[in-house]
């Protein structure tokens, strides 16, 4: 195992140190919680959004933490679920009268997690918490970490979007609405061409031979559809498409994500964009936004993953608010 690292069961500890050291602009740290949050407290009278789970998926979620996103995130350990305690806290410390907003990807200590948190929090302190469970991967139905449908890729256009309802000033129900309306029109698919190495572990999780990838992969490492010989970006961008499309029909306009899985350099991947773009044009679909880059990855894993969502005037308008965090900044 080559990792750039002090010790390998104190990786989210020191990580934090340096978040904070890095971005003490945009956030601070509650270290004893494991919790990033917005430098500035929570604006009275403004619905919070938080989100979390395991670390390693970087930027996801701590990233993504400022105005126009997350008011704050909670870590776990390395691809493991924050605890209730950690949530509980960070959903107390940013309530501003409002009642906060849980993104929960799919997963099943992350459900338990957030909704033990979510009645804690409701008996200890009366905040009133709802929540939104992204589950966008086409691939695999009931994985090793879930029962149903994991989430990965829409999280992050969820964030964003969600995080500007409620800068915007939208109440409690009307931001839910926005995350549930996401959800439902949202979906993604990704492939590795290498495993990761979990640092506590020291080894990789999956072996893949010389010239195979992992088609569906999880953000966990977590095995996919099928191993397959690979093919050319061509090939492997109609791979990830194709099973979106048929899972829901993205006729018109879109809001498209391709996203590195930590490993795979940006000349690599706009390789793919072109080809995604390509496909996605020939079907009806037109992308009127994107993101390409590492924005929900799985430790150093090379490969990628495709997330397309319907756009509506309204989640452009929300989409295009100002955003300022350390891992998506535009009109700020």
């Amino acid at each position: 195992m080559k990792k750039l690292i002090n010790d390998a069961g104190a990786v989210v500890r020191d990580s934090l140190l340096g978040v904070e050291a890095a971005h003490a602009d945009r956030v601070r740290v509650d270290h004893e919680h494991r919790v990033i949050l917005r430098r500035e407290p929570t604006r009275q009278g403004k619905v919070a959004v938080i989100s979390g789970g395991g670390s390693g998926h970087e930027p996801l979620h701590g990233g993504f933490v400022g105005i126009g996103m997350l008011d704050a995130a909670v870590c776990g350990e390395v691809f493991t679920s924050p605890t209730p305690d950690q949530i509980m806290a960070a959903t107390t410390a940013v309530d501003a009268g409002a009642g906060v907003l849980h993104v929960v990807k799919n997963y099943t200590g992350d459900i338990m997690n957030f909704e033990m948190a979510a009645e804690l929090a409701d008996a200890e302190s009366g905040v009133r918490v709802a929540a939104v469970v992204v589950d966008d991967d086409v691939a695999v139905q009931d994985s090793l970490y879930t029962a149903g449908r994991r989430g990965v890729g829409l999280t992050v256009l969820l964030e964003k979007i969600v995080g500007a309802a409620a800068e915007e000033g939208r109440d409690l129900d009307s931001c839910l609405k926005v995350a549930q309306q996401v959800v439902a029109t949202g979906r993604s698919m990704g492939m590795a061409l290498t495993s990761c190495t979990v640092p506590a572990a020291g080894k990789p999780t999956f072996d893949l031979g010389e010239g195979e990838m992992e088609l569906g992969i999880g953000i966990h490492g977590e095995p996919g559809r099928e191993r397959l010989p690979l093919g050319s970006a061509k090939e492997v961008a109609a791979q990830l498409v194709e099973p979106i499309l048929a899972d829901l029909d993205f006729a018109g306009d879109a809001i498209v994500m391709v996203n590195a899985m930590g490993g795979t350099p940006l000349i690599e991947l706009y390789i793919v964009y072109a080809e995604v773009k390509a496909l996605l044009e020939s079907r009806g679909v037109t992308i009127v936004r994107n993101l390409v880059g590492n924005y929900i990855t799985s430790l150093e894993m090379a490969g990628c993953s495709v997330t397309v969502l319907k756009a509506d005037d309204d989640l452009l308008k929300l989409w295009d608010a100002p955003v300022n965090t350390p891992g998506l900044r535009w009109g700020a």
